[in-house]
């Protein structure tokens, strides 16, 4: 395949990820932009797999088989629960991919500079090195710029995106953890790294670059470990970013035009959806991506009174009086798998002339668009969806809200409490309804850990149990 048909099907495979990112901005487009990324990712991996200078071709088609097979197996495993923990996991891979690159071009140009240094006949190489026996002074200076980022980089993402994983999983402690001297031990990690690369840069060696991977390896897990159970949403979203950086600057190492766009978008979206989340959750920007840097000073807030429960008759008896309903889904939906409970109840209760909506904060679940994918795959209807903006006004106003498995989005205290971890945080001011039900399995904190005062106010029924199976009653009561 010659170079103008690889860069005539790069830059299709380019258009369609454009196209494809912009679908994903509406729930009716979705589906279509999604086949737009897939075909321009497989005409991106045929043109780069057949392109010039691509040599072993039963090693390339056996690695991709092999990948494509691991990919299918794993995602056909995966529950919806777990696609938050899947992400991050991917994103480790797109980190380590980063970092190997980056070692293999090291080595490759250390290999040239010896064969150009004794003489060597240069004729005899092929791929990436013989373009680097091609380079200047100052081309190669700018690679090994392009290396260090990249590696560095990619290093944060691998080790990072690990712990966000272990935390979304349940195999590490989802609170914020960091060791004595916390953001100095980053600042030094930091520096140190920078030295590392001076050296590099200064022909010092390899060894520059592997110890700069353990250094900033620990850098990527001390800042996630710091980072609590409420701000994971936001994690998942950077570390996708970083990852696009990291594939953008081994792109360049690369030379592969492609994988710069392919990095930039990755990063750039990244980077604008963790910050529109830290907007919509009252975070500065800076101060996640540092690991949780600043916080509260003084003690949470007392909660005073207690949990009362409510049951499914009760339940049931209320959404046969109300006119208007408001459903609040949060992780706790998704753990259940109670979906397809739910839309039925809101099938059911729509037939009898309620007025039944979903109410859906921009950091439910723990991944951004969570809920939405879920209220999708369940056919709940895309106009009875609503995000926070648009339905924080109607509480008031509201006969009965269900909240289904969440806890900080509806927790008042991040109004009423200046010292709780989410002061400031905007919620969905459920309270302020007539009645509120809350599905939950117990009467614990949840993952982040954090004391909500709803569960307590006056107007509030606890209808504790699996949310999949408590809908079920509602379900065999509401014909």
């Amino acid at each position: 395949m010659s170079i103008g048909i690889v860069s005539a099907a790069y830059i299709a495979s380019a258009v369609l990820f454009i196209l494809s990112l912009g679908g994903l901005s509406n729930q009716e487009s979705a589906k279509r932009a999604v086949w737009y990324g897939i075909v321009g990712m497989g005409g991106a991996v045929f043109a780069t797999v057949f392109g010039p200078g691509i040599g072993s071709y039963f090693l390339v088609i056996l690695a991709i088989a092999a990948g494509s097979y691991a990919g299918y197996y794993v995602a056909g495993k995966v529950e919806m629960t777990e696609m938050p923990q899947l992400v991050a996991a991917l994103h480790s891979f797109v980190g380590l991919a980063a970092v190997f690159i980056g070692l293999n071009a090291e080595l490759e140009l250390g290999t040239v500079q010896h064969l150009l240094a004794n003489g060597g006949n240069t004729d005899d190489l092929a791929g990436f090195a013989k373009k680097l026996a091609h380079k200047d002074a100052v081309e190669i200076a700018i690679l090994k710029v392009e290396v260090f980022l990249g590696v560095f980089i990619g290093i944060i993402t691998f080790t990072g995106s690990v712990i966000a994983f272990g935390k979304l999983a349940g195999k590490v402690d989802g609170g914020s953890k960091q060791l004595p001297g916390g953001h100095m031990l980053n600042a030094a990690a930091l520096a140190a790294s920078i030295v590392l690369g001076l050296m590099y840069f200064n022909g010092a060696g390899i060894w520059t670059l592997l110890l700069m991977i353990l250094i900033a390896g620990f850098i990527g897990w001390h800042l996630i470990m710091g980072i609590g159970g409420a701000d994971m949403p936001v994690v998942v979203s950077m570390l996708n970013s970083y990852s696009g950086w990291a594939a953008a600057a081994i792109g360049f190492t690369l030379g592969n035009d492609l994988l710069i766009v392919t990095g930039a978008l990755v990063g750039s979206s990244g980077a604008i959806l963790s910050y529109i989340m830290c907007k919509a959750m009252n975070r500065k920007f800076i101060s996640v991506i540092l690991g949780g840097f600043g916080g509260t000073s003084g003690p949470q807030m007392e909660v005073e009174g207690e949990q009362v429960p409510i049951e499914a008759e009760a339940v049931a008896a209320a959404l046969e009086e109300a006119d208007s309903i408001i459903i609040v889904p949060g992780y706790g939906l998704a753990v259940a798998q109670a979906q397809q409970a739910v839309s039925e109840l809101t099938k059911r209760l729509r037939d009898k002339g309620k007025e039944v909506r979903f109410a859906i904060h921009p950091v439910a679940g723990r991944l951004p668009g969570h809920m939405n994918v879920l209220l999708a795959e369940a056919r709940v209807p895309y106009d009875i969806v609503l995000e926070m903006d648009e339905i924080n006004d109607d509480f008031p106003e509201t006969d009965v809200v269900i909240v289904i498995g969440s806890n900080d989005i509806v927790n008042p205290a991040a109004q009423d409490d200046p010292n709780s971890p989410i002061a400031g945080m905007p919620v969905l001011e459920v309270w302020k309804a007539k009645q509120v039900f809350v599905s939950k399995r117990g009467q614990g904190t949840g993952y982040s850990g954090i004391e909500n005062p709803l569960f307590y106010k006056d107007n509030t029924r606890m209808f504790y149990g699996d949310a999949k199976d408590s809908l079920n009653k509602l379900l065999a009561l509401i014909n």
